[in-house]
């Protein structure tokens, strides 16, 4: 699991590599990646969108921005936690992710929460020993 605080979020972030759904063969390459948002602050935020940046291990990036998250902008009140999965697709076999999430306070206090990077790490990576 990778996690982060920022502004009294905490993020947890937990990815899966799905071999059922991908296609080795054709570079094709599923994760899932689990999300836990915890509210740590005294005031209720709400998450307005995302933005991901997935780059693969060639080194090729490639960027995401939406509103909220798998179709929701959920509001957490002190001491709430959100929880969903999503997912990815590469065409090799790791990569990294990272992101952020802007989020709105009651008070209209906009502020951005970090997403910790990630790895995307399969068993189909070849290993280098340096």
């Amino acid at each position: 699991m990778y996690e982060k605080i920022t502004n009294d979020i905490l993020i947890q972030v937990t990815p899966e590599f799905l071999d059922d759904q991908s296609r080795p063969e054709d570079d094709h390459f599923v994760w899932s990646y689990s999300v836990r948002i915890e509210n740590k602050s005294a005031a209720t935020v709400q998450l307005k969108s995302r933005y991901w940046k997935i780059t693969d291990n060639q080194g090729h990036s490639h960027e995401v921005e939406g509103e909220g998250v798998v179709g929701q902008q959920p509001t957490l009140a002190p001491g709430e936690v959100f929880e969903y999965t999503s997912g990815t697709p590469l065409s090799t076999p790791g990569g990294i992710m990272s992101g952020s999430y802007r989020m709105i306070g009651i008070d209209g206090h906009r502020f951005i929460v970090d997403i910790p990077a990630f790895s995307l790490d399969s068993p189909y990576q070849k290993s280098v020993v340096h």
